[in-house]
């Protein structure tokens, strides 16, 4: 494995970082949050100047044909900023489900408009786990995550002889879901006894709404991450796939590995951001004459942030590397990004603790990521558990420990 960037990445990254510092965009550079959540001059130029959105789609459907790695540069610069955007939901959770499950005509139909930031979507989960949905905290085997056919979930039935579907069900905590222009939608067909799991697209682009669509955009701790509430009253769909024998579990347990690795670059940003800004501020703020920065515990407390921060990014581009590892990469990203903040806003003294702080505002990203994505332990668990490290299953106790209750080794 080679550790250094490539040219290629650091004129990625050295772009985007002159961009958004000029921009200042978000609440992080005073700017208030638009009504979509997001500034959409922004998003048009961040779309048309450096192919963001597109950026790890084919070449074929109008995207850069990159890779994890770039697309982790991008995360890492835009969770430095705070960036608004819907980035997240269109580049790294829904366009590769369309590229891995979509039938020739969706590709071509919806990509190359995702690719140029022209068309955003965003992906629908039922049963409010994101994390749980991509595989990275459970089994998606079963389909319990989403209702499992009973009630609750999302449900979908054939609508007749047009080879089209109809909705019926609830989403809640679905990224950019308020503003999203195509929703892929995780539901159940087939009834209790066959339930199996598919997507659905749902275009919402139109002039008028979808009949028994309801888009609800709920109260967000982090103004930046706007969550939604999808409901669904019998409302029109297409399946994502030429048929129902597409294996989507598989595609959005994969979509999850590479979710997983820019969602670590990400949340290693924006921690890596909200250490460089208390350098800055304990280096001015004085106590009794003295910088606060000078005190011997303050300089203590700083060096472990920095290894906790930079050991966070070095395992984000080790997943970019080896996806598997993304979870853990997620974990010790999200740990990181937390303590970080924590300790922001106590080295802010009491403007830290204002909502128009930024350190606030960094530490409110650090809570909702994970209730979004986490949480930590269970990350951590889940990986452990699908490498095997706790050992097979033995009769008479659980997987690792003998009859007894001992230990295996």
């Amino acid at each position: 494995m080679d550790a250094a960037f490539t040219a290629e990445q650091d004129e990625i990254r050295r772009t985007l970082r002159d961009l958004l510092t000029a921009h200042r965009p978000g609440p992080a550079g005073g700017t208030p949050v638009a009504p979509d959540g997001y500034d959409t001059a922004l998003w048009h130029r961040l779309s048309r100047e450096l192919g963001l959105p597109g950026l790890a789609l084919p070449e074929e459907y109008g995207g850069g044909g990159r890779g994890p790695a770039e697309l982790a540069v991008a995360l890492e610069e835009t969770g430095r900023a705070l960036l608004p955007s819907p980035l997240l939901a269109t580049a790294v959770l829904a366009a590769p489900l369309i590229l891995a499950l979509g039938t020739d005509e969706q590709r071509t139909a919806l990509l190359p408009s995702l690719a140029a930031g022209e068309l955003t979507a965003a992906l629908a989960v039922p049963g409010g786990s994101l994390s749980t949905a991509l595989g990275l905290t459970g089994d998606l085997t079963g389909g319990a995550w989403a209702g499992g056919g009973r009630a609750g979930g999302v449900q979908a039935r054939p609508a007749g002889g047009d080879g089209g579907w109809r909705l019926y069900g609830e989403a809640a905590q679905v990224l950019d879901g308020h503003s999203a222009g195509l929703l892929l939608v995780a539901a159940h067909t087939g009834g209790f006894p066959r339930s199996r799991t598919l997507l659905f697209l749902v275009r919402t682009d139109g002039p008028q709404p979808p009949a028994g669509l309801v888009r609800t955009r709920q109260a967000s701790l982090d103004v930046t991450r706007p969550l939604a509430r999808i409901e669904l009253r019998d409302t029109e769909a297409e399946l994502l796939g030429a048929d129902d024998a597409v294996d989507a579990l598989a595609a959005l347990t994969a979509t999850g590995r590479t979710a997983a690795v820019a969602l670590a670059a990400e949340a290693a940003g924006a921690a890596a951001s909200a250490l460089e800004r208390t350098v800055d501020y304990v280096g001015e703020r004085e106590r009794s004459g003295r910088a606060v920065g000078s005190f011997q515990a303050v300089k203590l407390r700083l060096a472990d942030l920095y290894v906790r921060v930079r050991s966070a990014r070095s395992a984000a581009y080790y997943a970019a590397w080896d996806p598997e590892s993304g979870g853990l990469a997620l974990a010790q990203a999200l740990e990181a990004l937390r303590v970080t903040t924590a300790e922001a806003v106590q080295l802010h003294g009491g403007i830290g603790f204002t909502w128009e702080d930024e350190a606030r505002l960094y530490f409110n990203r650090a809570a909702s990521d994970e209730l979004l994505l986490g949480p930590v332990h269970r990350l951590r668990d889940h990986a452990a558990q699908r490498a095997g490290l706790f050992g097979q299953e033995q009769a008479g106790g659980p997987a690792g420990r003998g009859p007894a209750g001992q230990v295996a080794v």
